[in-house]
Parts: structure tokens; C-alpha cells; sequence
């Protein structure tokens, strides 16, 4: 079964509402997130997450919105967590990881490799208090297969997949998980590889402000365009039992959360 949270609610001015989506998978072996949101000890000191970005994004940053508040209602403990597989280390993505010291920590190499050497405007991104404590196993591309025409990582077996899409972050990748309920279906977490369903609708239709906010905060931004045009034109394929989203479209949560809004 795959349980789609929000595991961090914002507000920054302009551009509105946003949240952060993660996904709680059981599997047979233990649960599997996929992102984590913001953590206790982001709750516990706020000030650690910087004056600029809590000014900028006004995060709510509620318990019961954390990762570990989630499972806990699940009717599960964090030892039932074994694994967080994450797109990328910018800290609205990554704080929840110290709530489950048991897990392991599935990131690509290129992202954990920026993070601990961070260049340029990368050093605004990571919060090493966030992970250093983390038990990480790191991936290439070249371990794994093609995707729909994408690279990918075999993380666990064959029904959790990193597929590399660079271009918000070094090493930002978004995660394929197979659907249980679907024949042959795919549910993908796209990470901050786009910020609004209209990004990936043909033409775009992205909100002014949400363009401009992606060309920021970009690591590399002509890669980052062209990867989220590969990911429109998947999406505009329109492939039986592949749902993507994004990391922060309150809509595309609320339709997935409650399938019956359409």
C-alpha cells in the first residue's frame, strides 16, 4: 500500500500554498519513504533551518505533520522504517531522515557528493546537521536500467527505482515505485523537478512567479529545463498506470489523497 503525506506545509508570499509531499510505502520487508520533510529536531530548533528561508518560505513546521507523527498514526513505530529513499538533500527534503536512525538512506552519489562539498550557491541549499548522522548507501546511474526511455538506479529490487534528473540540485532525482493496485503502474515521485502540475501540461501553463522561482533556485538551469520538457512529453504520452507528481503542488497531493476530487 502507498500513503501519500504532507510532511511540511508552507506559505511563502506570492506564490501561495505549498506543501511537501512524501510517500509511506509497505512493502514485505518494512516501509520505505520516499522524501522525509521536515524532522522532530527542525521542530525542536527552528532557527537551524536559517532566518532567510523561514522569512522566505514561512514554513508551519506542525508535529503532527512530521514523518514520524505519520507513521506513529499509521499504527506503526520507526523501527518499521528501513529505508528513505530521497530526490534530493535541500533541507525541506530531508530533515525527517534523524527520526529513523535504523534506516537506510538511498541518495545519488552526485547529490551526496554536493552536499558534502558544496559549490557556489550550493552551499545555501544543504544543512549538514540535517544528515550527517545518516546511514547512507549512495547510487550511479549506471547500475541500473532504462526507464521509459530515462537511466535509472535499481534501489530495491525491481519496484523502487532513482532515476536520474538533474538540474534543481547536482544529483536530483526523481523516484519510480511500482504500484501494487495497478497492472504494470508506476507511481513517481518527480521531487522539485517541476513546482506545478502546469508545468508539465503541453504548452506549459506555470504560474509567472513559480518560472522564475524554479530559474533560481536551479543548480544548473538549462539542464533543468530540459529535463522537465523529457518529463512533460512522458507525461503527455500518457502511459496506462503512471501517476507523477511533484513534491509541492497542494492540488496534485489533495487529488491523490482523495482520488474522488479527480
Amino acid at each position: 500500500m502507498i500513503h501519500h503525506l504532507n510532511c511540511g506545509s508552507f506559505a511563502p508570499f506570492v506564490v501561495g500554498p505549498m506543501v511537501t509531499h512524501v510517500l509511506l510505502v509497505e512493502r514485505p520487508g518494512g516501509l520505505l519513504l520516499v522524501d522525509s520533510g521536515f524532522g522532530t529536531a527542525d521542530l525542536a530548533d527552528p532557527g537551524r533551518l536559517g532566518r532567510a528561508f523561514r522569512a522566505v518560505m514561512r514554513p508551519r513546521l506542525l508535529e503532527q505533520e512530521t514523518a514520524l507523527a505519520q507513521v506513529r498514526a499509521l499504527g506503526f513505530a520507526a523501527e518499521d522504517v528501513t529505508d528513505i529513499v530521497l530526490t534530493h538533500l535541500d533541507l525541506d527534503h530531508v530533515g525527517g531522515v534523524g527520526d529513523f536512525p535504523h534506516a537506510t538512506v538511498h541518495v545519488h552519489a552526485d547529490e551526496l557528493a554536493a552536499a558534502r562539498d558544496p559549490r557556489g550557491m550550493e552551499h545555501g541549499r544543504y544543512l549538514e546537521v540535517q544528515w550527517r548522522d545518516a546511514r547512507f548507501e549512495t547510487h550511479q546511474a549506471a547500475e541500473g536500467e532504462d526507464w521509459f526511455g530515462f537511466g535509472s538506479v535499481t534501489v530495491l529490487g525491481d519496484d523502487v527505482l532513482l532515476v536520474p534528473l538533474a538540474g534543481h540540485s547536482r544529483g536530483h532525482s526523481i523516484v519510480a515505485v511500482r504500484d501494487p493496485e495497478v497492472a504494470d503502474g508506476w507511481v513517481v515521485h518527480a521531487g522539485d523537478a517541476y513546482f506545478h502540475r502546469d508545468d508539465l501540461v503541453t504548452p506549459p501553463a506555470t504560474p509567472r512567479v513559480l518560472r522564475v522561482v524554479q530559474k533560481l533556485l536551479a543548480q544548473d538551469d538549462a539542464v533543468r529545463v530540459a529535463n522537465q520538457e523529457r518529463l512533460r512529453e512522458l507525461v503527455a504520452a500518457d502511459h496506462p498506470g503512471l501517476t507523477v507528481f511533484s513534491a509541492h503542488d497542494p492540488v496534485e497531493l489533495a487529488r491523490l489523497q482523495d482520488p474522488h476530487q479527480g
